[in-house]
């Protein structure tokens, strides 16, 4: 449909140009009258006039026949009115009717709602792809275990319930089923918003699409097809985009008053002239129902002002542009302009205000040892690691410019942690478990009140004593608190809503001042949290990055997705950040709600003139000798174009 007004707009302006040098107005205006005006160019205007009204005002008939049928008049009835008013009078005036051609304005009106419509759509996006995003999460293959053990890959849609598949390290699971064999951490987190890896062992249930860790382990398959958590995550999605209502344009009411106004002015000012204004008419040497029918036709062209086909698409336009430059991408024109009534942001944990990796958060040190050492000597023996907890670990080293030793004898102590070789000493990063098992103390206050904020504790030890602790969690983006600051100045109420646990919840909301928080909440009732705000009165806003968001971003009045998450994510929201901060989502808002003024603005200046338009096109200052003619009517659209073209590149992001 973008290429059909595109092309429509280039072939009428194509004709609009002998359609101007054709009209006595322009004629006049050049003083080439007579070299411009032959035997029969009349009849050549009314052709070429026609296939404009024809061809490029075919959207403009269609549509208000589908608007009709809809019960909602709009922009397309006006435009409608307009043309064919236009064209049918002008064509009766060639024809032998006294009466001045309005081709021109006909041909001017359709090209510039024609380009409106076309900067229009090009503005809005494609339809979600988020559907697609999800089934590609899934793998193709699964390596299905043989009754002799062996395994051969197979497509996944031909497991069936009981089958056993092997899963390798950095695999996918093929579908949702229980470890029969092996122990191995999960990495849940973009399907249930679990930060942590999960650790699973024979008996543990598994989703497919999930990320297996560092081991291999058979699972026996328990749901497949339709059945599965991830084909719910689909259907949730499917329904919650499906069931998603759209405000109607604010130029569509715009254009739906002025469609009353022109109909019923029309009407009247026709009425008047037949009735009270004989008189005058007569006396002025004019034809009465010739006269009269020109004021009707004048009052109803120039109430569809050309402004009005651009003022929202302008803004549209200039606002998308000003967005993409400050790393906001919008793929909903309507849900963004429903963007500047949010009262109420619902933020997602893991990856939105947090980083979605382990961070140090603290360590504890015991004997003479110092927290850069014990950093150290886990650090170094966390290199030949690839588990995120050991990553979190090296990284906090590396932001501390320590400098690290190699490690040697590197060896994995089977559910407990990892030992080596570092600087002649023997090392370990264990769990609480090895320290429980071998009877060593640990149980200290400071630890303690790691474990109370649901932060994950690591011990590190030397030749079998126990020098410190890491405690480690889903470290908070540094731009979190200021985004949070700045929506309350708004007075916007922020929440947070997590899969992960409540403690880890909490201790994130205390430490940004939310004002509310879910925690514990699977994919398939956050789409239901999000209803229950809205059920609240709240107009709400969701911004998320996770395959488990993506029924909440479907859902809520505005989705807006972190750009560093999944591409389901991407595709179900209705706008981007694509730079993963959150201060993204105030200047969203700010914007949204300064685009929204500029188009009430560009609907005042577009619309405006007809307050003094109106009145003197109908004629009411005629026995004073002021009467609007289309030409000067024609004039005073042109001018009210400019104006908003103008207006609405003053549109700034604060």
């Amino acid at each position: 449909m973008v290429g059909d007004f595109r092309n429509r707009f280039w072939i009428c302006l194509g004709l609009t140009i002998p359609i101007l040098l054709l009209s006595p107005m322009i004629q006049r205006f050049l003083g080439l009258k007579e070299a411009l005006t032959f035997t029969g160019s009349n009849y050549i205007l009314l052709i070429l006039s026609a296939v404009v009204y024809f061809y490029g005002g075919w959207p403009f008939l269609k549509g208000i026949a589908d608007e009709f049928r809809a019960k909602q008049p709009g922009m397309m009835t006006l435009i409608a009115i307009a043309i064919t008013v236009a064209f049918a009078y002008s064509a009766v005036v060639v024809l032998g009717v006294t009466g001045e051609l309005l081709f021109m304005e006909l041909a001017t009106l359709i090209d510039i709602m024609l380009l409106g419509h076309w900067i229009e759509m090009k503005s809005v996006m494609g339809a979600s792809r988020a559907l697609e995003e999800l089934v590609r999460l899934m793998p193709s293959v699964a390596h299905r275990v043989k009754a002799d053990g062996s395994s051969e890959d197979v497509p996944i849609d031909t497991l069936k319930k009981g089958d056993r598949f092997l899963v390798k390290p950095g695999e996918k699971f093929a579908t949702d089923g229980v470890v029969v064999d092996g122990h191995t951490g999960v990495d849940e987190s973009l399907l249930t918003g679990e930060s942590r890896p999960v650790h699973k062992m024979s008996g543990d249930k598994v989703i497919g699409g999930a990320i297996n860790g560092e081991g291999s382990v058979t699972v026996e398959v328990e749901k497949v097809g339709h059945e599965t958590f991830l084909s719910q995550v689909v259907e949730l999605v499917r329904k919650a985009q499906e069931s998603k209502s759209h405000t109607q344009d604010l130029a569509n009411r715009a254009a739906l008053w002025l469609t009353i106004i022109a109909l019923t002015t029309g009407a009247i000012t026709l009425i008047a002239w037949l009735t009270v204004g004989q008189g005058f008419i007569l006396a002025i040497g004019k034809e009465v129902f010739a006269y009269s029918i020109e004021r009707m036709v004048t009052v109803m062209v120039i109430t569809c002002p050309h402004a009005l086909g651009l003022a929202i698409p302008l803004v549209v336009a200039v606002s998308t542009a000003l967005a993409a430059k400050n790393g906001l991408l919008l793929r909903n024109r309507t849900a963004f302009e429903q963007a500047r009534l949010i009262n109420a942001v619902v933020f997602d944990k893991t990856g939105t205000l947090t980083e979605g990796r382990f961070g140090v958060q603290g360590i504890v040190t015991f004997s003479d040892a110092n927290e850069n050492e014990v950093l150290r000597l886990a650090a170094s023996l966390e290199t030949a690691s690839e588990h995120p907890i050991g990553e979190g670990i090296v990284g906090e080293a590396k932001r501390r410019s320590l400098e690290l030793s190699n490690a040697s004898d590197f060896e994995a102590i089977k559910g407990k942690g990892i030992q080596g070789n570092v600087g002649g000493s023997n090392i370990m990063v264990v769990s609480p478990g090895y320290l429980d098992e071998n009877s060593i103390r640990w149980d200290v206050n400071p630890i303690k009140e790691h474990y109370s904020h649901g932060r994950t504790v690591v011990f590190v030890l030397r030749d079998k004593n126990l020098l410190g602790a890491i405690a480690l969690g889903d470290a908070i983006r540094p731009e979190s608190k200021g985004a949070i600051e700045a929506l309350h100045r708004m007075g916007i109420t922020c929440i947070m809503l997590t899969g992960d646990k409540r403690e880890v919840a909490q201790a994130v909301a205390s430490s940004l001042g939310l004002d509310e928080y879910f925690a514990e909440v699977l994919p398939d009732r956050k789409a239901g949290k999000i209803r229950e705000l809205m059920n609240r009165g709240m107009r709400v806003a969701m911004t998320g990055d996770g395959i488990n968001d993506a029924p909440a971003l479907a859902t809520a009045d505005v989705g807006i997705a972190i750009g560093a998450g999944t591409d389901v994510a991407l595709e179900t929201a209705d706008i981007i950040l694509v730079k993963s901060d959150p201060r993204d989502v105030v200047g969203l808002l700010r914007l949204a709600r300064a685009t929204y003024g500029k188009m009430v603005q560009n609907l005042i200046w577009a619309t405006g003139y007809n307050v003094v338009a109106i009145p003197l096109a109908a004629g009411v200052l005629a026995t004073n000798g002021v009467v609007l003619s289309p030409a000067v009517g024609a004039i005073l659209m042109s001018l009210s174009t400019i104006i908003v073209a103008i207006n609405a590149k003053f549109l700034i992001m604060k």
